[in-house]
């Protein structure tokens, strides 16, 4: 069986990823990120949903991002913001180059267990201004991940795959749903308390995808805007 790798973090974007690399008939590996972030429900998240997705393997790998912070998801000194959907710049809850650092390790993994597919769930659509999220930074980790592989340089080329990078949140949903993926497993909220908060920018795109798709969210929320 073909074998892919899928960073998984929790989320409604990286499950979904997952239950489609499983319908594709990937043999799935997922990687979730202990990096320092501000809480570590989504971790708890991830692997429930790995768990219940019955993936072969399941590696939680630790760095320590918040040793340098610069995101108000790896420094508690700074406050995460309320949300806002029409948003054009760069929030602060961007953690800089996390998804570089995420492919690569996702990269050597990959080389490691012999699979040529990386999975991972960004969309170009539905995003809040994350650099890391576009396709031309994509083409170019792939690029770099194949000159620095013996895989990829023997012609085994490591393949990066976003299924929703053209894609809105709403859409991926209702493709979720036809998956099967069970949502009230994954944690979307930039902060990790009892109930998502309903006003972060993470929480206000994944209320409106959900109303958008025409399905209930089935996660509880503090409060709706």
């Amino acid at each position: 069986m073909k074998k892919a790798v899928v960073l998984l973090s929790g989320g409604l974007d990286s499950t979904t990823a997952l239950y489609l690399a499983k319908s594709q008939g990937f043999e799935v590996y997922a990687m979730s990120f202990d990096y320092g972030q501000r809480h570590d429900k989504e971790l708890q998240c991830a692997k429930n949903v790995a768990e219940a997705a019955g993936v072969k393997e399941h590696i939680i790998v630790k760095t320590n991002m918040d040793a340098w912070g610069g995101s108000a998801l790896t420094d508690k000194n700074i406050d995460v913001p309320e949300g806002d959907v029409n948003r054009s710049d760069i929030p602060i809850t961007y953690v800089p180059a996390r998804n570089m650092i995420f492919l690569a390790f996702a990269a050597s993994y990959a080389e490691k267990i012999g699979a040529q597919d990386i999975f991972i769930g960004v969309s170009e659509v539905d995003y809040s201004g994350y650099v890391d999220c576009r396709q031309e930074f994509l083409d170019a980790m792939e690029q770099a991940i194949n000159k620095g592989t013996v895989c990829g340089v023997d012609g085994r080329k490591i393949k990066i795959n976003a299924p929703f990078i053209n894609m809105t949140k709403a859409e991926e949903i209702k493709l979720g749903m036809e998956l099967g993926v069970d949502y009230s497993l994954t944690w979307s909220c930039y902060k990790g308390e009892d109930k998502a908060c309903g006003v972060c920018d993470s929480c206000l795109l994944r209320l409106k995808a959900f109303k958008e798709a025409g399905f209930e969210d089935p996660i509880e929320y503090k409060e709706e805007k």
